[in-house]
C-alpha cells in the first residue's frame, strides 16, 4: 500500500503549516467541515477543517497523515542518529558489531556540507572516467554492471526474488527501465502540458552536463542523445497497466536464450562484474523479452559515444542528491519542482536521514524499534490481525457468487497467508559493509554496493521467510503474492492510524482497515492469480474467474468516472487492484469491528464525543486518508500511482457500502449513496 495524495479544495484561503500532534484527539471537530452533509461530500464533511487550515510545506508537493507521522518519525531517527554520531553518546560498539559506529560514519558524513561542497563530484572522477574511456560494448556491459551495483538504474533493472511459478526459491529477475522521466507515457505524449515537461527535461539534462564540465554546445547535443535514446528506450516499454499482469510478465527462460534475444549486450561480461556465477544465472525470468530484444539492437544501431552520455547522465541522476549543492539544487529544481510542485529542498538533515534509512535500514531500524515501539503495540496489531481473518473468512463462506471448489481454495489461502508486525525477528548482518571517513557520495556507493550484492546473493538460494522488504520506521504496509503475507512495519502501528488506549472504533476504522486492505491484496485482480503457497497458478473455475472479472470490471467503472483535476479521470484500469482492497479492506474491517462491539456488549448508536460508534468508524477511515496535494503532484499522481487520489479512497469505496448510509442517515438520493444495483461487493 503506498498512499497517494489530494489537491487543496480551499487554494484562496490563508494557510499554516502544522505538522500532527500526538495530543490531537483521534476523532477532533474541529478538523471537519459541518457544513457539507455526509452524504454530499463524506471526505470533505471528515477533513475539510483539516483541509482549510493547514498548508503543504514548502518542501512537500503533499501532505497528509501519512507524511504528517513520517515527520514525527523523521525526528525519532534524527535523534538517534545524532546520538550515533557524536563521541559524547553512547558506546560504539556494542552488541550490534558496531551498527551505531555504521550509522554515525553514514550520518556524519551526510551533513558534512562543506566537504561535499568543495569535493563537488570529484568522488565520481574515477567512474566517469572508465565511462569516458569505454573501448566497446563489452566494457559497456560491465560498466551497466557496476552502475547497478552502486544504485544506478540504466538500460534495465536485474533483481532478486522469489519465482512467481517456484515461489520457496530466488531467481534473477531482468525488468524493463532505463528511463529518466517517471513513465513512457512523458516520452510518447504529444499534449502541450507533456512536450513542455520534456523540453524542461532536456534542459535538465543540459545543465547536468555543464555541471559535469561539458562545454555548453556538447552538453545540448549530449542531451538530445539522451532525450532520443531513452525515447526510444521508452518506445519498446509495456504501459503501466499491461505490466499488471503478472502472466504476461513471466518469462523463465535459460541464459543462452537471453544471449539469443539480446546478442548486441555481453551478458557474460555484466554477470561477471554482479559477481554471479554461471549457476546462478542458469535461469532468468526476462520479463519483457520484447524490451530485451530492442535494447539489444539499439546496442547494434547508436553509436558508442552517445551511450556514454547516457552512462554518465544515469550515473549523475542517481547521485546528484549526494554531492555539492550545483548537483542536488538542479535535481531538486527538475524532479522536486518542476515534476511534483515543491517549493524548497528539504534540509540536509531530512535528506539525510532518509538516506541512511535507504541505505541501512535494518541498523537504523533496529535502534528506532528499542526507542519507539513497546511490545504491547505488536501484541495488539496481531489480535486485530486475527479478528480481521476470521471476519474474512466468514465473508468467504457467505460468499454466493463462488463455487464451493473455489471458496475452499481461497479459505486454505487465507489460512496460510503469513503476518509480520513492527519488525524483523532476525536482524540484517551488515558485519561486511565498510564506511570510512571519506566524501558523502562514497559511503552511499559502498552501501548501495553492499546492498545489490546482498540481494543478488540470495539468486538460486531458498527464499528466507524471515527478510522484510520495508525498513521499521516505514509509514506504509504491504502484501506478498509470492510469500502470501502481509507485512505492517513499526512505523505506521502509531497515531493516527493505530491508538494503544483509543475505541474500537477508531483503530478498526483506521489501521484495521489498513489491514483488511493488505489481506484483500491477496483476492484482487493480480493477488488472485497466486494460491496458498505463493505460486501463479490458476486455482479458479473459469466460472468464478468469470464473475469476479464482471464485478472488478465495475470497479473499473466506477473509478473511471471521477476526475480529480480539470478534464483528467483518474485511469480505473490501472488502480483496479488497490480500488478493490480499499473496498475489501472498509467492508472486512467493519464487520470485525461489529463483532468486537458485541464481544464488548456495546450497542452501535452508543456515542462518544457526539458521535456513534459506528460514524466514529468511518470517521476515522476518512482521516486516515486525509490529504492535499499541489497540482503538479496529483497530475504525476494520476498518471503513475496505481491508488486513487484519497478522496477517492474514502468516498469511492464508501458509496458502495449501505452500512455507511445508515450509520449517518444518508438520503437514498445523495451522491455519497449508489443504487442498489449499482454497488459493487466483491469480498
Amino acid at each position: 500500500m503506498k498512499f497517494a495524495v489530494l489537491v487543496s479544495m480551499f487554494g484562496s484561503l490563508a494557510f499554516t503549516a502544522q505538522v500532527w500532534s500526538a495530543d490531537e484527539p483521534p476523532i477532533d471537530p474541529a478538523s471537519m467541515d459541518p457544513a457539507t452533509k455526509p452524504g454530499t461530500d463524506f471526505f470533505q464533511y471528515a477533513n475539510g477543517g483539516w483541509l482549510a487550515t493547514h498548508a503543504i510545506p514548502p518542501e512537500y508537493s503533499r501532505w497528509g497523515s501519512f507524511i504528517e507521522l513520517s515527520e514525527r518519525n523523521l525526528n525519532d531517527l534524527k535523534n538517534i542518529l545524532e546520538a550515533c554520531a557524536s563521541k559524547e553518546g553512547p558506546a560504539q560498539e556494542s552488541a550490534d558489531g558496531g551498527g551505531r559506529q555504521k550509522l554515525g560514519l553514514f550520518y556524519a558524513s551526510g551533513m558534512d556540507e562543506a566537504r561535499i561542497n568543495a569535493e563537488g563530484a570529484r568522488p565520481l572522477q574515477p567512474l566517469l572516467d572508465r565511462i569516458r574511456n569505454l573501448p566497446d560494448l563489452a566494457a559497456l556491459a560491465a560498466v551497466v554492471g557496476q552502475l547497478h551495483l552502486d544504485g544506478a538504474a540504466p538500460l534495465f533493472s536485474f533483481v532478486a526474488s522469489a519465482d512467481d511459478k517456484d515461489s520457496g526459491m530466488e531467481i534473477a529477475n531482468l525488468i524493463q527501465g532505463g528511463l529518466g522521466l517517471p513513465d513512457r507515457d512523458y516520452y510518447l505524449r504529444t499534449d502541450d502540458k507533456t512536450v513542455r515537461l520534456r523540453s524542461a527535461y532536456r534542459d535538465h539534462l543540459t545543465k547536468m552536463l555543464r555541471l559535469l564540465g561539458d562545454a555548453a554546445e556538447i552538453a545540448a547535443k549530449g542531451a538530445d542523445q539522451v532525450l532520443d535514446l531513452e525515447t526510444r528506450l521508452a518506445q519498446a516499454s509495456k504501459t503501466r497497466v499491461e505490466l499488471r499482469d503478472p502472466e504476461s510478465n513471466y518469462h523463465k527462460m535459460p541464459c543462452a536464450e537471453l544471449e539469443r534475444l539480446a546478442p548486441a549486450f555481453d551478458w557474460k561480461t555484466y554477470f561477471q562484474a554482479l559477481g554471479l556465477t554461471d549457476e546462478m544465472v542458469a535461469q532468468i525470468d526476462v520479463r519483457q523479452p520484447e524490451f530485451c530484444r530492442a535494447f539489444s539492437q539499439l546496442l547494434s544501431d547508436v553509436p558508442l559515444d552517445t551511450w556514454k552520455v547516457y552512462l554518465r547522465w544515469d550515473l549523475i541522476r542517481s547521485t546528484a542528491r549526494y554531492l555539492s549543492d550545483p548537483f542536488a539544487t538542479e535535481a531538486f529544481d527538475f524532479y522536486g519542482k518542476t515534476l511534483t510542485g515543491a517549493r524548497e529542498p528539504p534540509p540536509r538533515w531530512k535528506r539525510v536521514v532518509r538516506a541512511t534509512d535507504a541505505a541501512l535500514g535494518q541498523l537504523l531500524g533496529r535502534q528506532y524499534v528499542e526507542k519507539t515501539f513497546p511490545p504491547s503495540a505488536k501484541e495488539r496489531a496481531l489480535r486485530m490481525v486475527q479478528d480481521l481473518k476470521q471476519e474474512l473468512r466468514a465473508r468467504l463462506q457467505a460468499l454466493t457468487w463462488m463455487s464451493p471448489e473455489t471458496k475452499k481454495a481461497a479459505m486454505e489461502k487465507l489460512d496460510a497467508m503469513g503476518t509480520k508486525v513492527g519488525y524483523p525477528d532476525r536482524w540484517r548482518d551488515y558485519g561486511g559493509l565498510e564506511l570510512k571517513d571519506q566524501p558523502y557520495v562514497l559511503n552511499v556507493l559502498a552501501a548501495a554496493e553492499f546492498n545489490s550484492r546482498w540481494e543478488l546473493g540470495r539468486i538460486g538460494k531458498p527464499v528466507d521467510p524471515a527478510e522484510w522488504n520495508m525498513t521499521p520506521p516505514t509509514v506504509n504496509a504491504y502484501y506478498s503474492p509470492t510469500r502470501n503475507e502481509i507485512v505492517f512495519p513499526a512505523g505506521i502501528l502509531q497515531p493516527p492510524f493505530f491508538y494503544a488506549g483509543a475505541d474500537d472504533a477508531v483503530n478498526y476504522g483506521g489501521i484495521g482497515t489498513v489491514i483488511g486492505h493488505e489481506m484483500t491484496h491477496g483476492f484482487d485482480d493480480q493477488g488472485r492469480l497466486y494460491d496458498a503457497k505463493g505460486n501463479l497458478r490458476d486455482w479458479w473455475t473459469p466460472d468464478d474467474s468469470r464473475r469476479f472479472n464482471e464485478r472488478a470490471e465495475k470497479i473499473v467503472e466506477q473509478f473511471d468516472q471521477y476526475t480529480p483535476v480539470d478534464d483528467v479521470h483518474i485511469n480505473g484500469r490501472l488502480t483496479q487492484g488497490e480500488n478493490i482492497a480499499d473496498l475489501g479492506g472498509v467492508k472486512i474491517a467493519y464487520g470485525a469491528f461489529q463483532k468486537a462491539l458485541e464481544r464488548n456488549q456495546v450497542a452501535p448508536d452508543a456515542k462518544i464525543d457526539d458521535f456513534t460508534v459506528e460514524q466514529r468508524f468511518f470517521l476515522s477511515y476518512a482521516r486516515v486518508w486525509r490529504m492535499k496535494y499541489r497540482p503538479e503532484a496529483l497530475l504525476l499522481a494520476l498518471a503513475t500511482d496505481p491508488h486513487s487520489p484519497p478522496k477517492y479512497r474514502v468516498t469511492g469505496p464508501l458509496s458502495n457500502l449501505p452500512e455507511f448510509a445508515q450509520a449517518f442517515a444518508v438520503p437514498v438520493d445523495s451522491p455519497m449513496v449508489r443504487p442498489a444495483e449499482q454497488r459493487v461487493n466483491i469480498w
